[in-house]
């Protein structure tokens, strides 16, 4: 595979099946959105409406205006499909505390979780230099944010129409995920910046089980993580262990 560092892991046992370099530091990029979207739904409510304070224009956006007003769930959707920027920072800046506070509960979560070589810097994973994770720890992020049946709904769209409370502005979202459907693969997210290079988080159903694949500062992130799908699919074999 061309990326730098990879693994696969089972997600419910955690046995880790394949990895490469899955202990070195390398940034996050919009996979950062995972724990934006934790974090937030321990907050918010779904109904919960939330207003532009400040318009972003950087990387992937929906185009947001100040003053417009979204719910919730219709600004995780924009987060998590077409990997919206400004969707992210408009629900840090509706956090108490705004984004700060909100940035420095992402990183307690992440403490948590377990996640000691994780670390965030922004909502949307903007920010290569200082934001950080290993390929094991953002799969076990991705473990986790499965328990969560919205979370997984969510990553598992691939069209989705949203608009703002008012119907004025409406947007169509596509899922930047180009595997989803194949193969089993159910999820999760993308992630690019010059920095980082590609990633991907993807979670694939097999013989009843979910496994997780993350792949970082690749060269071609969607045929990294078919290879390494075609491969478990080919090589995997799950036994009944008796007392």
């Amino acid at each position: 595979i061309l990326a730098q560092a990879a693994i696969v892991v089972d997600k419910d046992s955690g046995v880790v099946i394949y990895a490469k370099n899955e202990n070195l530091r390398f940034s996050p990029a919009s996979t950062t959105k995972i724990m934006t979207a934790l974090t937030a739904l321990d907050y918010f409510k779904l109904t919960d409406v939330l207003e532009v304070k400040r318009a972003t224009g950087e990387g992937s956006i929906l185009g947001l205006v100040r003053g417009e007003k979204m719910t919730f769930l219709d600004l995780l959707y924009a987060m998590l499909l077409p990997s919206a920027n400004d969707a992210a920072f408009v629900i840090a800046q509706n956090y108490p505390g705004e984004e700060k506070i909100f940035i420095e509960k992402m990183n307690q979560k992440a403490k948590l979780l377990g996640l000691n070589n994780t670390h965030f810097q922004d909502p949307a994973g903007l920010l290569d230099q200082d934001g950080y994770t290993t390929p094991l720890e953002l799969a076990r992020l991705a473990s986790y944010a499965l328990d969560n049946k919205i979370f997984s709904q969510i990553v598992s769209t691939k069209y989705r129409f949203i608009s703002d409370i008012y119907a004025v502005n409406t947007y169509s979202l596509l899922n930047r995920n180009k595997l989803l459907g194949i193969n089993g693969i159910s999820g999760i997210k993308t992630g690019f910046t010059d920095e980082a290079g590609g990633v991907l988080v993807t979670s694939k159903e097999q013989n009843g089980h979910t496994l997780i694949i993350v792949v970082m500062r690749s060269e071609d992130r969607f045929g990294d993580t078919l290879a390494l799908a075609s491969y478990v699919s080919d090589s995997l074999t799950y036994l009944s262990i008796h007392p």
